[in-house]
């Protein structure tokens, strides 16, 4: 039961190339959909397999095989091999669970610091006064812009209109639900951790278009996103958390070039973005349909190691 196991452990190593190619092949909002959602499954896949395979040798424990009223252990292996196996998919599931809370109260607490500074202001638009240019949002309830006065006095009028549209499509939209559901699916498998780059691209891709469907100017969004992004590259910020979303991170240049009708278009020679949707699809239907084929085998080998078959 062990090799079609290995489809969902290895098919997410494909999902950061194709989404490369997507990303800029696709509607930003389709991207974004079709990224988080392949994502997510890959990922559930993967953790399906993994804990698919700790249960056949973890039978061979007496203590496993009287929880289950088995007569027998359940895999066909060698003892040694299916208890090794075993003790190296659990580890893999413990090691991922460990990162993943160590990494989630590492958020939470630079979450916690950040709305600190943006307490005592009830309304979504928190200034703070410092001379580094910085914007971003902060999640929760309620969500907030943060905008620094440095960031204002970068930009003209009309520009911040821009990048105060641009902050509020990341709240409106809910984005950083969508960021979390990568960042958890790329603590599940290593391979899904080149999908954190290409989503957050497309998700500043589509406050872009946001923006500039609110003000009516593609050609001063444009230049918004490009100004915004090089003041912040004279003073780094210092106050914004790592996972905040803010119109100025990610290939801006690229960002910009399609604002203006000239969208730079990856390919990995041989495959167009057609195919490598198709691939990405199918990756994602195999690795579910393999991890379902292989539970459905687990449960009939419990049914015949426990002699419910045996008089078939």
């Amino acid at each position: 039961m062990s090799l079609p196991l290995l489809l969902p452990l290895l098919l997410p190593f494909l999902a950061g190339p194709v989404c490369r190619v997507l990303v800029v092949s696709l509607r930003p909002r389709r991207a974004v959909r079709l990224l988080a959602c392949s994502a997510a499954g890959l990922a559930a896949g993967s953790i399906g397999a993994l804990a698919l395979l700790v249960v056949p040798g973890a039978t061979h424990l007496r203590p496993v095989a009287a929880l289950g009223h088995l007569l027998t252990p359940l895999a066909s292996d060698a003892p040694g091999t299916a208890v090794a196996v075993t003790v190296v998919a659990a580890s893999l599931l413990a090691v991922g669970g460990a990162l993943l809370l160590r990494d989630a109260h590492g958020w939470w607490r630079r979450l916690r610091q950040a709305r600190a500074l943006a307490a005592g202001n009830p309304s979504e638009l928190v200034v703070l006064d410092e001379e580094y240019p910085d914007a971003y949002v902060l999640p929760g309830r309620p969500g907030r812009i943060v905008i620094t006065s440095g960031m204002l006095r970068a930009l003209s009028a009309a520009e911040r209109e821009v990048l105060l549209a641009h902050e509020r499509a990341h709240l409106k939209g809910r984005h950083h639900l969508l960021v979390a559901t990568v960042e958890l699916a790329a603590h599940c498998h290593p391979g899904l951790r080149a999908v954190r780059e290409p989503l957050r691209f497309a998700l500043e891709r589509t406050a872009d278009e946001y923006a500039a469907q609110a003000v009516g100017d593609r050609r001063l969004t444009a230049r918004a996103i490009a100004r915004a992004a090089l003041a912040t590259r004279t003073s780094p910020a210092r106050c914004r958390p790592g996972f905040a979303l803010a119109a100025t991170t990610g290939p801006v240049p690229l960002r910009v070039a399609a604002l203006l009708g000239q969208p730079a278009r990856t390919r990995v020679p041989g495959v167009p973005p057609r195919l490598a949707a198709l691939m990405l699809l199918a990756s994602l239907t195999v690795s579910a349909g393999a991890a379902f084929q292989a539970a459905d085998n687990l449960h009939t080998g419990i049914e015949i190691a426990q002699g419910e078959t045996g008089g078939e």
